[in-house]
Protein backbone atom coordinates (compact mmCIF):
# COMPACT_ATOMS: atom_id res chain seq x y z
CA UNK A 1 0.00 0.00 0.00
CA UNK A 2 3.03 2.45 0.81
CA UNK A 3 4.47 1.56 -2.19
CA UNK A 4 1.34 2.66 -4.24
CA UNK A 5 0.69 5.77 -2.11
CA UNK A 6 4.63 6.59 -3.50
CA UNK A 7 3.78 5.62 -6.89
CA UNK A 8 0.43 8.22 -6.78
CA UNK A 9 3.07 11.09 -4.93
CA UNK A 10 5.70 10.67 -7.37
CA UNK A 11 2.84 10.55 -10.50
CA UNK A 12 1.38 13.93 -9.07
CA UNK A 13 5.16 15.44 -8.26
CA UNK A 14 5.96 14.98 -11.84
CA UNK A 15 2.91 16.40 -13.06
CA UNK A 16 3.15 19.16 -11.44
CA UNK A 17 6.95 20.05 -12.14
CA UNK A 18 6.05 19.53 -15.90
CA UNK A 19 2.90 22.65 -15.75
CA UNK A 20 5.73 24.39 -13.86
CA UNK A 21 8.52 24.10 -16.33
CA UNK A 22 5.77 24.73 -19.13
CA UNK A 23 4.32 27.72 -17.02
CA UNK A 24 7.55 29.34 -17.13
CA UNK A 25 9.05 28.74 -20.37
CA UNK A 26 5.78 29.90 -22.27
CA UNK A 27 5.54 26.85 -24.21
CA UNK A 28 2.52 25.55 -22.26
CA UNK A 29 -0.57 26.89 -20.72
CA UNK A 30 0.81 29.46 -18.92
CA UNK A 31 0.88 33.31 -18.38
CA UNK A 32 2.19 33.88 -21.46
CA UNK A 33 3.37 32.14 -24.91
CA UNK A 34 6.23 32.06 -26.83
CA UNK A 35 5.94 32.55 -31.18
CA UNK A 36 8.58 33.77 -33.59
CA UNK A 37 7.10 35.98 -36.38
CA UNK A 38 8.67 37.24 -39.70
CA UNK A 39 7.84 39.76 -42.69
CA UNK A 40 9.86 38.52 -45.79
CA UNK A 41 9.03 40.45 -49.45
CA UNK A 42 9.48 37.78 -51.04
CA UNK A 43 9.70 39.12 -55.00
CA UNK A 44 7.40 36.64 -56.04
CA UNK A 45 9.95 34.37 -55.82
CA UNK A 46 13.02 35.11 -57.09
CA UNK A 47 16.43 35.93 -55.81
CA UNK A 48 19.10 37.87 -56.80
CA UNK A 49 20.43 35.15 -59.05
CA UNK A 50 17.25 35.63 -61.36
CA UNK A 51 15.84 32.18 -60.74
CA UNK A 52 12.65 31.28 -58.93
CA UNK A 53 12.80 29.07 -55.92
CA UNK A 54 9.83 28.65 -53.59
CA UNK A 55 11.93 26.26 -51.79
CA UNK A 56 14.55 28.43 -50.76
CA UNK A 57 11.99 30.87 -49.68
CA UNK A 58 10.83 27.67 -47.25
CA UNK A 59 14.19 27.08 -46.55
CA UNK A 60 14.49 30.18 -45.14
CA UNK A 61 11.28 30.38 -43.20
CA UNK A 62 12.18 27.12 -41.75
CA UNK A 63 15.82 27.58 -41.32
CA UNK A 64 14.64 30.80 -39.07
CA UNK A 65 12.27 28.62 -36.91
CA UNK A 66 9.14 31.51 -37.76
CA UNK A 67 6.02 30.25 -37.04
CA UNK A 68 3.73 33.16 -38.06
CA UNK A 69 5.07 35.21 -41.51
CA UNK A 70 3.94 37.99 -43.49
CA UNK A 71 4.79 37.86 -46.95
CA UNK A 72 4.72 40.17 -49.08
CA UNK A 73 5.15 40.78 -53.26
CA UNK A 74 3.37 36.99 -53.83
CA UNK A 75 1.49 35.85 -57.35
CA UNK A 76 -1.25 33.67 -57.45
CA UNK A 77 -1.32 32.22 -61.06
CA UNK A 78 0.11 35.60 -61.99
CA UNK A 79 2.04 34.59 -65.07
CA UNK A 80 5.58 33.40 -67.02
CA UNK A 81 7.54 35.25 -64.08
CA UNK A 82 6.28 32.97 -61.11
CA UNK A 83 5.15 29.57 -63.35
CA UNK A 84 1.75 30.82 -62.62
CA UNK A 85 2.03 29.22 -58.92
CA UNK A 86 -0.36 29.55 -56.68
CA UNK A 87 2.54 30.94 -54.34
CA UNK A 88 1.21 31.31 -51.00
CA UNK A 89 -0.72 27.88 -50.93
CA UNK A 90 2.97 26.28 -51.91
CA UNK A 91 4.86 27.83 -49.67
CA UNK A 92 2.30 26.29 -47.11
CA UNK A 93 2.19 22.81 -48.09
CA UNK A 94 5.96 23.39 -48.24
CA UNK A 95 6.22 24.45 -44.58
CA UNK A 96 2.81 22.33 -43.47
CA UNK A 97 1.35 25.79 -42.08
CA UNK A 98 -2.04 27.48 -42.40
CA UNK A 99 -2.23 30.67 -44.64
CA UNK A 100 -4.40 33.20 -45.67
CA UNK A 101 -3.95 35.23 -49.33
CA UNK A 102 -4.93 38.82 -50.13
CA UNK A 103 -5.16 39.96 -53.83
CA UNK A 104 -5.01 43.30 -53.91
CA UNK A 105 -4.62 42.82 -57.90
CA UNK A 106 -7.38 40.53 -59.40
CA UNK A 107 -6.72 40.48 -63.45
CA UNK A 108 -8.10 38.84 -66.49
CA UNK A 109 -6.36 35.60 -66.97
CA UNK A 110 -3.54 35.32 -69.28
CA UNK A 111 -3.68 34.03 -72.68
CA UNK A 112 -4.70 30.28 -72.56
CA UNK A 113 -5.33 30.37 -68.59
CA UNK A 114 -8.47 30.01 -66.49
CA UNK A 115 -7.59 31.48 -63.08
CA UNK A 116 -7.59 35.16 -62.48
CA UNK A 117 -4.13 36.50 -62.08
CA UNK A 118 -3.45 37.73 -58.47
CA UNK A 119 -0.62 39.19 -56.83
CA UNK A 120 -0.51 40.63 -52.83
CA UNK A 121 -0.12 39.48 -49.98
CA UNK A 122 -0.27 36.57 -47.69
CA UNK A 123 0.17 35.05 -43.82
CA UNK A 124 1.58 31.89 -42.84
CA UNK A 125 1.09 30.47 -39.65
CA UNK A 126 1.79 27.23 -37.72
CA UNK A 127 -1.28 27.83 -35.78
CA UNK A 128 -4.55 27.84 -36.20
CA UNK A 129 -6.17 30.88 -38.48
CA UNK A 130 -9.69 31.31 -36.99
CA UNK A 131 -11.11 34.04 -39.84
CA UNK A 132 -9.54 37.09 -42.12
CA UNK A 133 -10.44 39.62 -44.63
CA UNK A 134 -8.30 41.47 -47.03
CA UNK A 135 -9.21 45.03 -46.75
CA UNK A 136 -8.43 47.64 -49.59
CA UNK A 137 -6.57 50.43 -48.73
CA UNK A 138 -6.45 54.10 -50.73
CA UNK A 139 -4.51 53.93 -53.85
CA UNK A 140 -5.48 57.27 -55.63
CA UNK A 141 -5.19 54.96 -59.26
CA UNK A 142 -2.02 53.68 -58.20
CA UNK A 143 -1.46 49.72 -57.57
CA UNK A 144 -3.89 48.76 -55.45
CA UNK A 145 -2.73 48.26 -51.73
CA UNK A 146 -4.53 46.18 -49.19
CA UNK A 147 -4.42 45.35 -45.18
CA UNK A 148 -4.60 41.41 -44.83
CA UNK A 149 -5.98 40.14 -41.15
CA UNK A 150 -5.69 36.56 -39.44
CA UNK A 151 -6.79 36.01 -36.60
CA UNK A 152 -4.55 33.27 -34.91
CA UNK A 153 -4.96 30.86 -32.55
CA UNK A 154 -1.93 30.84 -30.86
CA UNK A 155 -1.86 28.20 -27.76
CA UNK A 156 -5.26 29.93 -26.94
CA UNK A 157 -4.56 32.99 -27.26
CA UNK A 158 -6.30 35.11 -30.22
CA UNK A 159 -3.66 37.46 -31.93
CA UNK A 160 -4.96 39.44 -34.69
CA UNK A 161 -2.49 39.79 -37.10
CA UNK A 162 -2.16 42.02 -40.31
CA UNK A 163 0.69 42.08 -43.15
CA UNK A 164 0.58 44.86 -45.76
CA UNK A 165 2.58 46.71 -48.34
CA UNK A 166 2.29 50.59 -48.85
CA UNK A 167 2.57 52.41 -51.51
CA UNK A 168 5.80 54.37 -53.29
CA UNK A 169 4.76 58.01 -52.52
CA UNK A 170 4.04 59.95 -49.28
CA UNK A 171 0.52 60.95 -50.20
CA UNK A 172 -0.48 57.68 -50.78
CA UNK A 173 0.57 55.83 -47.34
CA UNK A 174 0.11 58.98 -44.85
CA UNK A 175 -4.04 57.92 -46.25
CA UNK A 176 -3.18 54.35 -45.97
CA UNK A 177 -1.52 54.47 -42.65
CA UNK A 178 -4.39 56.25 -41.42
CA UNK A 179 -6.63 53.32 -42.82
CA UNK A 180 -4.71 50.70 -41.13
CA UNK A 181 -4.65 52.98 -37.75
CA UNK A 182 -8.83 53.14 -37.68
CA UNK A 183 -8.56 49.05 -39.32
CA UNK A 184 -5.82 47.62 -36.53
CA UNK A 185 -7.38 49.86 -33.41
CA UNK A 186 -11.12 48.32 -33.57
CA UNK A 187 -10.12 44.84 -32.95
CA UNK A 188 -9.39 43.99 -28.84
CA UNK A 189 -6.39 42.09 -27.37
CA UNK A 190 -2.78 41.53 -29.00
CA UNK A 191 -1.80 43.04 -32.10
CA UNK A 192 1.45 42.49 -34.34
CA UNK A 193 1.80 44.22 -37.80
CA UNK A 194 3.91 43.13 -40.55
CA UNK A 195 4.77 44.83 -44.16
CA UNK A 196 6.76 46.65 -46.32
CA UNK A 197 5.99 50.12 -45.50
CA UNK A 198 8.66 51.56 -48.39
CA UNK A 199 8.92 54.33 -45.65
CA UNK A 200 11.91 54.50 -43.26
CA UNK A 201 11.66 55.29 -39.62
CA UNK A 202 12.12 58.56 -39.52
CA UNK A 203 9.35 58.99 -41.75
CA UNK A 204 6.25 61.39 -41.10
CA UNK A 205 4.08 57.96 -42.02
CA UNK A 206 5.95 55.90 -39.73
CA UNK A 207 5.69 57.65 -37.31
CA UNK A 208 2.51 58.52 -37.51
CA UNK A 209 1.06 54.88 -37.57
CA UNK A 210 3.51 54.20 -34.30
CA UNK A 211 1.43 57.13 -32.34
CA UNK A 212 -2.00 56.76 -34.18
CA UNK A 213 -1.72 52.59 -33.83
CA UNK A 214 0.02 52.84 -30.59
CA UNK A 215 2.41 50.20 -31.71
CA UNK A 216 5.81 49.97 -30.91
CA UNK A 217 8.61 49.23 -33.21
CA UNK A 218 10.15 45.34 -32.67
CA UNK A 219 13.84 46.93 -34.20
CA UNK A 220 14.32 50.46 -32.65
CA UNK A 221 17.31 50.55 -31.63
CA UNK A 222 18.73 47.55 -33.38
CA UNK A 223 22.10 47.86 -35.29
CA UNK A 224 22.53 46.88 -38.56
CA UNK A 225 18.41 46.08 -39.21
CA UNK A 226 18.74 47.48 -42.61
CA UNK A 227 16.41 45.22 -45.33
CA UNK A 228 16.75 46.40 -48.74
CA UNK A 229 18.71 46.40 -50.95
CA UNK A 230 19.64 43.08 -49.85
CA UNK A 231 23.76 43.77 -50.95
CA UNK A 232 25.35 46.40 -48.55
CA UNK A 233 21.74 47.26 -47.69
CA UNK A 234 21.00 51.48 -47.10
CA UNK A 235 17.56 51.41 -46.10
CA UNK A 236 15.38 50.04 -43.46
CA UNK A 237 11.68 49.27 -45.07
CA UNK A 238 10.39 46.34 -43.85
CA UNK A 239 9.13 45.87 -40.05
CA UNK A 240 7.39 43.99 -37.56
CA UNK A 241 5.20 46.28 -35.56
CA UNK A 242 3.19 44.77 -32.20
CA UNK A 243 1.04 45.99 -29.30
CA UNK A 244 2.79 47.38 -25.78
CA UNK A 245 1.60 44.01 -24.11
CA UNK A 246 3.76 41.84 -26.08
CA UNK A 247 7.68 41.51 -24.93
CA UNK A 248 10.57 41.12 -27.05
CA UNK A 249 13.81 39.14 -27.52
CA UNK A 250 16.60 37.97 -30.65
CA UNK A 251 15.65 40.23 -32.77
CA UNK A 252 17.81 39.40 -36.22
CA UNK A 253 17.71 40.32 -39.95
CA UNK A 254 18.20 37.06 -42.25
CA UNK A 255 21.03 37.59 -44.98
CA UNK A 256 20.11 35.35 -48.02
CA UNK A 257 20.12 36.02 -51.06
CA UNK A 258 16.46 34.25 -52.06
CA UNK A 259 14.64 37.60 -52.68
CA UNK A 260 15.53 40.86 -53.15
CA UNK A 261 14.61 42.02 -49.87
CA UNK A 262 15.88 40.92 -46.08
CA UNK A 263 13.61 39.37 -44.45
CA UNK A 264 13.23 40.25 -40.35
CA UNK A 265 12.15 37.99 -37.72
CA UNK A 266 11.73 38.60 -33.71
CA UNK A 267 10.61 36.24 -30.54
CA UNK A 268 7.57 37.02 -28.98
CA UNK A 269 6.16 36.68 -26.13
CA UNK A 270 2.25 36.81 -25.97
CA UNK A 271 0.93 37.50 -22.46
CA UNK A 272 -2.59 36.01 -21.47
CA UNK A 273 -5.93 37.74 -20.72
CA UNK A 274 -4.34 40.97 -22.25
Amino acid sequence: MRKYLFGIGLSILLVFSMSTSAFADGKGYGKAVGVNVMSYNIYHGVGLDGTLSLERIADVIRDAEAEIIGIQEVDRFYGERSDFQDQAKELAELLNYHYVYGANLDLEPGEGQKNNRQYGTAILSKYPIIDSENIFLSSFGKEQRGLLRAKVNVRGIHVNVYNTHLGLDVPSRMAQVEEVIDVTSSFSGPRILTGDLNAEPDSEEFQFLLDGGNFIDSFAGEENANTFPIIEPTKRIDYILHSPSIELSNQRVIYTEASDHLPIVTEMKIKRGR
